[in-house]
């Protein structure tokens, strides 16, 4: 019988590849993305020093979402975490997609953080 890798473990493996080269420094750090089947957690992090700078997620107490797994949430979440770089003087970083398609929610929350003031 073939035994069938799942998903997130082809997706961890490209997560690998992905991060040979992408680095966070504290002049461009890094914009790490999650994607759960129930909601959406985006990271701006510092590699150097292995800090995280902002973050932002669907499951949050301030955001009135009915649903944190879907588009709107991915961009209100990109939006939100742009908005709060911005307070902290972050204007550019390095976009992680962490092994995922850059499509649909990936990809929303990557245009709502453009559209709020990220460069990448």
């Amino acid at each position: 019988m073939i035994k069938k890798t799942s998903r997130n473990k082809l997706r961890q493996k490209r997560h690998l590849r992905i991060r040979k080269n992408v680095v966070g420094t504290p002049v461009k750090p890094r914009l790490s993305v999650y994607r759960s089947s129930k909601n959406m957690f985006a990271q701006i992090i510092d590699d150097v020093n292995g800090v995280t700078l902002v973050s932002a997620s669907s499951n949050e107490k301030d955001n009135k979402l009915a649903n944190g797994g879907n588009i709107e949430a991915a961009k209100a979440v990109g939006t939100l975490l742009a908005e709060r770089a911005t307070k902290k003087d972050i204007t550019k970083v390095i976009f992680d997609r962490s092994g995922y398609i850059y499509h649909g929610r990936v990809k929303a929350l990557a245009e709502a953080a453009r559209a709020a003031g990220l460069e990448f």
